[in-house]
C-alpha cells in the first residue's frame, strides 16, 4: 500500500515534510533519522561536526565521511560556478555580523557594535583528495555549509529513497524542495507552491515530474545589529549583507542543492545580473523585488500546471 501521508518533523534549524510513494515500511520516518545524521555532520553550531572539527583544522588536513567530502565538493565547484557569488567561505563575516548562534536562540537585535570582516578569502586554496576523502581548508578559511547543505540533504534522501525501491518521493526541507517520481493518487505531475516570503502575493504552484526548487529570501534570516539591518545572504566581495533590490529569488533546477546555489548567488548578483546568471546556466524560476513587482524569467511558464494556464 503507499505510504504517502506527509511526515513532518524539525531539523536543520526548519520545518521538513517528507512523503513517500510506495516506499519501505517506515521509510518518511527513516529519513527523518537520516537528515538528523547529516546534521550532526554539517552543523556550524555543533562543536563535534564534521564542519566544526574541519573548521578548526583549517591550515591542515582533515578526513571527513562521504557525504560531508561530497558537500564540500559541490561548495567549491558552486563558489566557482557562480562567479564567486555563492561563497561558503562567508563564514568570519556571519559571526561578525551576529550570526554566530542558531537562528533561533538569536534576539531580534543582536547586542555589540558592528563589525566588519571585509571580503571573503574565497575557495581557490581548498585542497581536495576524493581517494582518502581529505579536505585541507587555508589556515585563513573556515566553511558555513548552510547555503547549501538543506539541497544537497534532499537530494540525498530522495536518491536513497528511490534506491529502496521507493516509487515517488517528496522532500521538502523549509522550501528546499526535491520531488522525483510518482506522485500521491498517481497524479501527472507534483505540485509544489512557490514561497512568497513578503506574504503580499500569490506566486502559484509549479507542477513537476522530478527536479528542485528552492528559494532564497532576506526576510527571514533577519535581525538588527548596531541599528543596522541584518540578514544570512552575504555578498562575498564585500562580507555585508546584499541589498541589491531583491526580497526573494526561487529557482526551479534538476537538483535542489543547484538550485539552493543559484538562489543565493542571483539573490546577491541583483535583478539584471542575478537573472543573466540563471541564464547561462539554463534555469528559470521568479524574483520578488523589494518595490513588490513579481518577476517571472524566461522558462518558468512550462512548469505552471494545466489549470493555471488555463486560467491566464
Amino acid at each position: 500500500m503507499p505510504d504517502a501521508q506527509p511526515h513532518r518533523f524539525r531539523a536543520m534549524g526548519t520545518d521538513v515534510e517528507v512523503i513517500v510513494v510506495d516506499g519501505p515500511d517506515g521509510a518518511a520516518e527513516g529519513v527523518e533519522a537520516r537528515i538528523e545524521d547529516l546534521e550532526a555532520r554539517w552543523s556550524r553550531f555543533r562543536p563535534d561536526s564534521e564542519v566544526s572539527r574541519l573548521n578548526r583544522a583549517a591550515g591542515t588536513t582533515a578526513v571527513v565521511s562521504l557525504e560531508t567530502f561530497r558537500l564540500v565538493q559541490r561548495a567549491v565547484d558552486a563558489w566557482a560556478l557562480t562567479e564567486h557569488r555563492f561563497d561558503p567561505s562567508v563564514l568570519p563575516a556571519l559571526e561578525a555580523a551576529g550570526y554566530d548562534r542558531s537562528f533561533d536562540e538569536m534576539p531580534a537585535e543582536v547586542p555589540g557594535a558592528w563589525r566588519t570582516t571585509g571580503p571573503a578569502p574565497g575557495c581557490a586554496g581548498i585542497r581536495l583528495d576524493p581517494v582518502v576523502r581529505a579536505v585541507t581548508l587555508p589556515p585563513d578559511v573556515r566553511l558555513d555549509l548552510g547555503g547549501i547543505g538543506k539541497g544537497y540533504a534532499a537530494d540525498l534522501v530522495a536518491s536513497e529513497l528511490r534506491d529502496e525501491g521507493a516509487a515517488g518521493v517528496c522532500v521538502n526541507l523549509g522550501g528546499d524542495v526535491h520531488a522525483w517520481g510518482v506522485p500521491p493518487d498517481r497524479a501527472p505531475s507534483w505540485v509544489v507552491a512557490i514561497e512568497d516570503p513578503t506574504g503580499r502575493h500569490d506566486l502559484g504552484d509549479l507542477a513537476l515530474a522530478a527536479g528542485g526548487v528552492a528559494t532564497s529570501t532576506r526576510l527571514r534570516r533577519a535581525w538588527r545589529r548596531d541599528g543596522r539591518p541584518s540578514h544570512h545572504l552575504l555578498d562575498p566581495a564585500t562580507g555585508q549583507p546584499a541589498f541589491e533590490g531583491l526580497a526573494s529569488v526561487t529557482v526551479l533546477a534538476a537538483e535542489t542543492w543547484w538550485a539552493e546555489v543559484l538562489a543565493k548567488a542571483a539573490f546577491v548578483a541583483g535583478p539584471r545580473a542575478g537573472a543573466a546568471l540563471l541564464a547561462r546556466h539554463g534555469v528559470t524560476g521568479l524574483f520578488v523585488l523589494d518595490d513588490d513587482r513579481v518577476v517571472e524569467l524566461p522558462g518558468l511558464g512550462a512548469f505552471r500546471p494545466a489549470d493555471e494556464h488555463a486560467s491566464d
